[in-house]
């Protein structure tokens, strides 16, 4: 479109999503949306996100965008919704539909149909811009489904179907002083003919399939010269960390009809610097400026050291007057892959090998927009001692990349497997026109970010050498630094050579034994995405999702399809998970029966993967380098695939891996029986002890050995002795693991429930999902430990807006306490408080043994209740004791 026409659209790459402030309401998920009284820009630099919307059905609006978008039309009776919503997202945030997480209502209760036809945002603000200035709408990413935009009662353009390439356009001459009405009319989506975000087997679709705008439309206003993708490459001194080379780019477009001469100046910290650029008229041109950092402030991953964030702002100034602004947050770190000797791969961050321990990412399933709740979900993410997080096909917004930089979390962003991603021998000239903006715009929106570890352009397949291409020169705008990686999978490509990942499963239910084995998933080289399947809420969240029926059919009728599993087929019944909890536990008996015996059989699998993983990346020969449990988190309420459920409440599958993800951890190997020392941080940790004691299932010791003077390397992990086996040993018996430091004091604890009996696993039938077994261990005697006796005493303490509560217990009997949960309730006998992060939970404990356990969470969260703590174990009852401030 010519300069001179009253709209222009610059090309997606010169967008920038990075270095701009965003005004984005927390909690605007929930929030009633701001929708009147919203003032555009007019300052240069200035950004103003649209802060909500009036939505429509195009079927009841029933007229088109030049009259939608004029300042008087009547939008009276259009819904308000969030400023990111897409249309089922913002219909929900309005409450147009009853509770769509609870059994079947997503199924039943919303009507596919309503969203064959477009839907109109509309919103309205009042512009006043500076004399000469030039503004610009800004989608900061794409509409899903596609969409045409209007301002004024004119057509300002349309942009394609892809849900992420950014679009900007120049709608000064659209603009008027006073009022101003938006509208954008979004068009259907279909994930199985776009290159936009589906769901695969993770849950249902979204009924709309997340047609809509999903992240920020903004408007922004700069003078003669605009400033875009604000950017610095860094080059760290490896490995001495001395010192940093930055170099600073930008690009710089001359908006007007004649020439000028800019000038780029800004500061990183306190160091200045500037740059003149003349700009004929309509040009863009890069500018780059180099600085020398001494001892810089290195960027680390949590475990390894601090996360100290530099601080860009840029400014071009014409005639001395400011014309635009950018600025940015960045990090000074080294992060590279490459494939080791086994051909698996391998990071390092710093020059220091990096042991990627971590989940793979959901986001919610309508795309809605939750600032409270990411915070929570990454602060469940350190307390894991989670170091990785793999985002595959849901890129996010911004603030989840603000706040893994700031929280030392690595995170390992791309393209989404089993959709039309993946079938690029179907693709249009345009999917392919989307698939290159596609990789623009998310390496410029990203690549400032030092908690990237990497960008997959592939998951399950590599990507073609045609669409390779398009990925990287993509990346490339950006000057992308990053490891890229091709697929998830074992694959090669043209360019970027073999993948060095592993995809081999499992998926579904595998018992601990496995992830010490040396086929499938077990724990050598890199598996991108690795789990045991069904993770089972406890019942108290049970209750929130699933009807009376779905909760009975939960242990009655394993084999039967639950909706809140997946929709596919190899995952929609319980199957050889319900099998093994009835073989190695004993056949459920109720419904709290099969809850807690699913906590112990997500709790020991959990740890064990994580403890495998751990333990096998100092291996001389076919080490471990990352795992990727699948997944971190959930898009909807469902029985598998989660540290955590949609609730936020921690059960046995988070606090297994927490256990084996302790910083300094203690552990024992179903392998070998060896016990082995995990250490994450960098230096050395010695003058420790390790106590081993073995237990038969009545409380007897059978064995109690400790060795002394050990010390556990750094960034890797230590083997020592193994466990005795005994004679005598009761088919189900216990090992406790106690490493002390140098002072005595013990800082990891570890119990283990075995079985003289072992399981066995048919690797000659393994499918791509999972290893059937053909025995098992018998843990039935958990069934008869007798019954235990444990007192317990809880205070809390406030400070801030957190609430503070310590529970002591102590087993006041003469059977062992085993797998006791503690919860904080809001009252004696009222619901769970969540979130909230407990210092370890389902712990075991012998007579006369006392352990102190700490939960941390919002005051807010009590619901002014006065905290109670509900203390709960296989063979010890359930009992409430008050944690009332003291």
């Amino acid at each position: 479109m010519p300069r001179s026409s009253p709209t222009h659209r610059r090309a997606p790459w010169l967008v920038a999503a990075l270095g701009l402030s965003l005004v984005v309401p927390a909690g605007v998920s929930s929030a009633a949306p701001a929708y009147r009284d919203v003032t555009g820009p007019s300052a240069p630099g200035q950004v103003v996100t649209v802060p909500g919307w009036r939505l429509q059905s195009s079927a009841k609006a029933g007229q088109g965008g030049a009259a939608l978008s004029t300042p008087g039309y009547d939008d009276g009776s259009w819904t308000a919704v969030p400023a990111r919503s897409t249309v089922l997202g913002g219909l929900v945030s309005a409450g147009k539909y009853p509770d769509l997480d609870y059994s079947t209502n997503l199924r039943d209760k919303v009507d596919k149909a309503d969203f064959t036809v477009p839907w109109w945002y509309r919103q309205t603000f009042t512009a006043n811009p500076a004399d000469g200035a030039h503004t610009f709408l800004r989608l900061t990413n794409g509409i899903i489904g596609g969409s045409e935009i209007w301002l004024n009662g004119s057509k300002v353009g349309t942009t394609d179907n892809g849900a992420y390439p950014a679009h900007e356009f120049d709608v000064t001459g659209l603009l008027r002083k006073g009022g101003n009405a938006l509208a954008i009319k979004a068009s259907p989506a279909d994930p199985k003919k776009q290159l936009s975000i589906s769901w695969v087997d993770w849950s249902p679709a979204a009924p709309d399939n997340n047609m809509g705008i999903w992240r920020d439309v903004q408007l922004t206003e700069s003078g003669a010269v605009s400033v875009r993708n604000t950017r610095v490459v860094t080059s760290l001194a490896v490995p001495s960390l001395s010192s940093a080379d930055l170099t600073i780019k930008a690009e710089v477009t001359n908006n007007s009809a004649s020439a000028v001469t800019t000038t780029v100046a800004g500061t990183v910290e306190s160091t200045p610097f500037s740059q003149q650029v003349s700009l004929k008229a309509g040009e863009t041109k890069t500018v780059s400026i180099g600085q020398h950092v001494d001892n810089p402030r290195v960027w680390w991953p949590y475990e390894m050291g601090g996360q100290p964030l530099y601080h860009l702002a840029l400014t071009a100034s014409v005639n001395g007057q400011v014309s635009d602004r950018a600025s940015t947050d960045f990090g000074i770190r080294d992060v590279r892959s490459a494939l080791n000797s086994s051909g698996a791969m391998q990071f390092t961050v710093n020059g220091k090998p990096f042991l990627v321990r971590g989940g793979g990412w959901s986001s919610d399933l309508l795309l809605r927009y939750d600032a409270q709740k990411l915070a929570d979900q990454f602060g469940y993410v350190r307390d894991l001692g989670l170091n990785t997080v793999r985002l595959e096909g849901k890129e996010e917004n911004d603030e989840l990349y603000q706040l893994a930089d700031k929280m030392g979390i690595m995170l390992l962003p791309g393209w989404e497997c089993c959709s039309y991603w993946q079938s690029p021998d179907k693709w249009t000239a345009a999917d392919h026109a989307v698939a290159k903006a596609s990789a623009t715009t998310e390496g410029l929106r990203l690549r400032n970010h030092p908690s990237i570890l990497g960008f997959y352009i592939g998951s399950d397949e590599a990507p073609t050498a045609t669409t390779e291409k398009e990925f990287l020169d993509g990346l490339k705008v950006s000057d992308w630094q990053a490891p890229v990686i091709n697929a998830a999978a074992d694959r090669s490509s043209p360019q970027l050579g073999r993948s060095g990942n592993k995809m081999d499963g499992p998926y579904w239910w595998v018992p601990p034994n496995y992830w010490y084995g040396d086929k499938k998933g077990g724990a050598f080289g890199f598996a991108s995405e690795v789990g045991p399947g069904p993770t089972i809420p406890d019942s108290d969240a049970l209750r929130k999702y699933l009807s009376p029926t779905e909760l009975t059919d939960l242990w009655k009728n394993p084999g039967k399809a639950q909706y809140h599993l997946s929709p596919s087929a190899e995952f929609n019944k319980l199957g050889s998970f319900a099998t093994a909890l009835g073989k190695r536990y004993g056949a459920p008996t109720s419904l709290e029966d099969f809850t807690r015996k699913s906590q112990l059989a997500n709790y020991e699998v959990n740890r064990a993967q994580f403890e495998a993983f751990g333990r096998n990346q100092s291996k001389a020969h076919n080490p471990a380098t990352g795992v990727v449990y699948w997944m971190l988190n959930n898009p909807w309420p469902t029985l598998y695939w989660h540290l955590f459920d949609n609730s936020m409440a921690p059960s046995g599958s988070y606090f297994g891996a927490k256990a084996a993800l302790r910083p300094l951890h203690v552990q024992y190997s179903y392998d070998d029986r060896s016990v082995a020392l995990v250490n994450t941080g960098l230096g050395e940790a010695s003058k420790l002890s390790v106590q081993t004691t073995v237990f038969n299932a009545d409380g007897t010791v059978k064995s109690d050995s400790t060795q002394n003077s050990v010390t556990a390397k750094g960034n890797g992990s230590t083997t020592l002795a193994k466990v005795p086996t005994p004679s005598g040993l009761s088919s189900t018996y216990f090992v406790r693991l106690l490493l002390r430091d140098a002072n005595g004091t013990v800082v990891d604890r570890n119990v283990y429930w075995l079985s003289t009996k072992a399981d066995v696993l048919d690797y000659g039938k393994s499918t791509w999902y999972d290893t059937p077994q053909t025995g098992y261990a018998d843990l039935t005697g958990l069934q008869g430990l007798g019954t235990g006796k444990v007192t317990a005493k809880a205070q809390s303490s406030t400070s801030g807006d957190h609430t503070s509560t310590a529970l002591t217990l102590t087993n006041s009997g003469d059977k062992v306490a085993f797998f006791l949960r503690a919860t904080v309730r809001k009252g004696a006998g009222g619901a769970e408080v969540t979130p909230v992060t407990w210092s370890d939970n389902y712990v075991t404990i012998w007579p006369g043994e006392t352990v102190t356990l700490t939960a941390d969470y919002r005051t807010a969260d009590l619901g002014g209740a006065t905290p109670s703590v509900q203390v709960a174990g296989v063979n010890v009852a359930a009992r409430s004791v008050s944690a009332a401030p003291r």
